[in-house]
């Protein structure tokens, strides 16, 4: 009997665990494609099987911010062991509804200041995770911006109206600007009707540039950002790689794919008993700037030889 006991137990089948996943995006999204897919290589990684030892929700919710609370809510209806969440705008409505169901959060803009952790070491709460950036780098951006076009006397920071981050992007850029001789006004959008109507007024005056900040929407219309940018002969600094794929011109910001495959790690060790108050919110290993060359003959520029020599990726 004793013999048949052990046996038994040995033969259980592994407990399934549940997980919850809430992307600030559309399933069509193929950046977030790859994102998600890095995560669940991740996972895989560390011994997770999916329909074997683990079970994944995952809600696409697009960018509305009603539809985005809306999905949030009903993950955590499900009750996931720990949810995974894109952006600040995924993390805010979840702990607006739970305390206590663990969120690992990923490409987060200063988290202590949004008011998602009390500290980067000790975050105090059920949330924890990686941040893209913190408002200060904003400053890179115009500085890249005014390396590669010495001319730009003026530099619209495209910003999404209702974004708090945005306005924080804003006051950076504009604290740093005199340093750098040129004016800085917002440029607000919000759809894309509102983006085409705003970037074609601002190109209007001459020697002009312009600073993408991250927001949901900039993400959602990032190929009508570039196209814009394109046809109006504007010189654009962006916060990702994704802006290159459309033909971009310059980018500096973190790499996604790391973050969502370091995020798979603090999933794993929360599933295996850690708690997310004691897991310390981490920044990105490394930023990464990608030139893009055609581009920038396009535009008629010539990039400095330095810039072009510590640049991680330049697109010929």
């Amino acid at each position: 009997m004793a013999a048949w006991q052990v046996v038994a137990r040995a033969q259980q089948p592994e407990r399934m665990r549940r997980i919850g996943v809430l992307l600030s995006a559309t399933a069509d999204d193929a950046e977030f494609q790859v994102w998600v897919g890095a995560f669940l290589q991740g996972l895989a990684i560390l011994g997770w099987t999916l329909g074997g030892n683990l079970r994944i929700d995952t809600r696409w919710a697009g960018t509305n911010a009603a539809d985005i609370h809306t999905h949030a809510a009903e993950l955590v209806a499900l009750q996931p062991e720990v949810i995974l969440a894109h952006g600040t705008s995924s993390v805010t409505p979840l702990l607006q509804i739970t305390r206590t169901v663990p969120v690992v959060f990923v490409s987060t803009t200063d988290p202590v200041g949004a008011g998602l952790v009390n500290s980067f070491t000790r975050p105090g709460g059920n949330a924890t995770g990686f941040m893209a950036f913190e408002y200060s780098l904003s400053a890179k951006w115009l500085e890249l911006l005014k390396r590669i076009t010495p001319d730009v006397m003026r530099v619209g920071v495209l910003r999404e109206s209702g974004q708090g981050s945005g306005t924080n992007y804003f006051a950076v850029i504009q604290a740093v600007a005199p340093l750098l001789k040129v004016e800085v006004s917002p440029v607000n959008t919000s759809d894309a009707e509102e983006i085409e109507r705003a970037i074609t007024i601002y190109s209007r005056a001459p020697n002009g540039g312009l600073v993408v900040t991250p927001s949901p929407a900039a993400r959602q219309h990032s190929n009508l950002i570039v196209k814009l940018t394109a046809q109006h002969r504007l010189a654009a600094v962006y916060p990702y790689r994704y802006f290159m794929a459309g033909g971009g011109l310059i980018s500096y910001g973190p790499n996604q794919i790391d973050q969502y495959r370091r995020a798979a790690g603090y999933v794993d060790r929360i599933l295996k008993g850690e708690k997310p108050f004691d897991l310390p919110v981490q920044s990105p290993a490394k930023y990464e700037t990608l030139i893009n060359l055609k581009t920038a003959k396009a535009l008629g520029l010539t990039i400095p030889e330095t810039l072009l020599a510590t640049a991680d990726e330049v697109i010929q």
